[in-house]
């Protein structure tokens, strides 16, 4: 059974546009949360490890 293509090339790139829109508020949205002290504990624990 073959599937049907949805909606018209104008539609399909309106739903382009707001997949595009809502990954970047997403990602931006990741970029502006604070690392978790668990990960800066693991951090400062790696580079005390580095450091002779």
């Amino acid at each position: 059974m073959k599937s049907k293509k949805a909606g018209n090339p104008a539609s399909r790139s309106a739903l382009k546009a707001q997949i595009d829109d809502n990954l970047r508020k997403v990602y931006e949205a990741a970029l502006n949360e604070e690392v978790p002290d668990r990960f800066k504990d693991l951090l400062e624990k790696l580079k005390a490890k580095e450091t002779p």
